[in-house]
């Protein structure tokens, strides 16, 4: 941890014990305990405890960097008691406003010190006692979900068949390190939007800077769970959202009919509609603008960092010229010229792990000829037993990938086939160019935070001319192990590091009409 952020943290305690000081002063004499005590961070505190009679030890639990907030207030509470204060209301403003609450509950003319004993004889009602159990959880559980690991589960098939839909996973946040949230009010055990109500589910009237803790780079090979880069603007509309980028509607508008038709999917229902629509209806596609950490979660394979050289040629990702091994699950689409046409759906897909409910295999109208989603493990096994005649990988063409421009190079670009790309990594410099200009303006001006632009051919950064720029952060390229039907990289670009929320680590749950009691408590590869 950088010793910047620990002195930030302790910046933090130090004004939580310190900002009632005001009140408790007054307190403290009402006790015959000298006021001077009261403006002394953290000695305060350990006489509110010797106050209140409770264990001193909790004083040093203030030390722990954040956990040490949440002690606090606790103290604020047990030293309230004393003077008769016992209300759910009353513990509330003790804890969440105390700077605020002791100067008005040191001022009431009817307060009295009833002492420690007094507080012992004290009987909280049964409802309080399941609500001071709830608020316990609660933080005991969001400081875990924040800090040391959380639930995810998978939504799509982007991931086949290394993760499955509705595969639900511990993500680890110890292992990149725990990034403390940049909106930090925020209704505990949401994402971004309320149950029921569908509105947001945090307010940004706090907003803190990207930090991280104990910070560790993300490996090529990792499974990254991550805030979705091109998230942070998004029409909030059933089948939208992260599924169909508010940028990309933007691109779609600029084309002309049909080409500008966008589509989306209700449930098994797909319906199309033209940008310009959706972009003129903001009551039924209203935009919405979302923080780094509230946009929609993603998770991918991570196969470059910082400083790497990414390129994909015929479907095999190159990192640094050296050609990078698929994945053990990683799925293609392949045309197979199968020796018979005598097979059944439930062979298909306990042999070769091919599921035709799932549209994994259908004829193409020729003889004895797939189309097949499958591994490099059923490819193998499919020409080894005869199954398969001739096996022969699928190749898109170019078309609508990162970064949408005009310059000749990337216009051959296509999901198959992309890049040299360099990815940026942290105090490397970037010679800027026209060429790549459309590459790496979303990270200078949006990721981080300049106003970043190009005129007459000249770049202009913070109203200054320049000819190359410092990367701030580190970037990473993520894609789907389903390399052909993934969103990903190669359609909205780099990763910054402040989106990357921790490492899938382990399933403990999947489910499909029952359960998949084989997944279980594996370890994600």
């Amino acid at each position: 941890m950088p010793l910047q952020h620990l002195l930030v943290i302790y910046l933090i305690g130090t004004l939580l014990v310190f900002l009632p000081s005001f009140g408790l002063a007054k307190l403290f004499e009402k006790v015959g305990v000298p006021a001077w005590k009261a403006y002394v961070p953290f000695y305060n505190t350990w006489v509110m405890q010797d106050i209140a009679k409770r264990p001193k030890h909790w004083v040093f639990w203030q030390f722990i960097p954040v956990v040490g907030w949440f002690i606090t207030p606790g103290i604020f509470i047990e030293f309230s008691k004393v003077f008769g204060v016992f209300s759910l209301r009353q513990h509330t403003m003790a804890s969440l406003f105390p700077f605020f609450y002791f100067p008005w509950l040191a001022n009431q003319k009817t307060l009295k010190f009833i002492g420690p004993e007094a507080v012992k004889k004290h009987k909280k009602k049964g409802w309080r006692e399941w609500v001071d159990a709830a608020i316990f959880a609660i933080v005991a559980a969001t400081l875990i979900r924040t800090f040391i690991f959380e639930a995810y589960t998978i939504p799509s098939g982007s991931m086949e068949k290394t993760l499955l839909i509705r595969d639900f996973l511990f993500v680890s946040k110890l292992s990149y390190g725990p990034r403390i949230p940049n909106t930090p009010l925020s209704v505990p055990f949401v994402h971004n939007y309320l149950p029921v109500f569908n509105n947001k589910s945090y307010s940004e009237l706090i907003k803190l800077p990207y930090i991280r803790w104990f910070a560790t780079s993300p490996k090529r090979g990792d499974v990254v769970v991550f805030n979705f880069p091109a998230g942070d603007t998004v029409i909030h509309a059933t089948g939208f959202e992260s599924a169909v980028p508010y940028y990309d509607i933007k691109r779609k508008n600029l084309l002309p009919p049909p080409n500008n038709q966008v589509y989306y999917s209700v449930g098994d229902q797909t319906y199309s509609i033209s940008a310009p629509e959706i972009l003129n209806d903001p009551v039924n596609y209203p935009i919405v603008v979302h923080p780094s950490d509230k946009t929609d979660n993603y998770i991918k394979r991570c196969v470059g960092v910082g400083g790497d050289t990414i390129e994909i040629r015929d479907c095999e990702v190159y990192t640094n010229g050296v050609k990078q091994e698929l994945p053990a699950y990683s799925v293609l689409n392949y045309t197979v010229i199968t020796s018979t046409q005598a097979f059944d759906p439930d062979t298909m897909k306990d042999e070769y792990g091919v599921d035709a409910d799932k549209g994994e295999y259908s004829p193409t109208g020729k003889p004895n000829e797939y189309r097949m989603l499958l591994t490099g493990k059923a490819k193998e096994k499919m020409l080894k037993n005869g199954f398969a005649k001739s096996i022969v990988t699928d190749r898109t063409s170019g078309g609508d990938v990162f970064p949408y421009d005009t310059v000749a190079a990337h216009k051959k670009w296509s999901v198959d086939n992309f890049g040299p790309l360099w990815i940026p990594k942290k105090n490397e410099v970037l010679t800027l160019t026209p060429e790549n200009y459309t590459i790496y303006e979303r990270a200078i001006r949006v990721y981080e935070k300049n106003d970043f632009y190009i005129s007459n051919g000249k770049f202009i950064l913070n109203g200054k001319e320049v000819t190359a720029y410092t990367f701030k952060m580190n970037y990473y390229w993520m894609m789907g192990d389903n390399r052909q039907g993934s969103q990903d990289s190669r359609f909205w670009g780099f990763v910054p590091e402040d989106r990357i929320v921790g490492k899938a680590w382990m399933i403990w749950f999947s489910w499909e009409n029952g359960p998949r009691w084989k997944r279980l408590f594996n370890i994600v590869k």
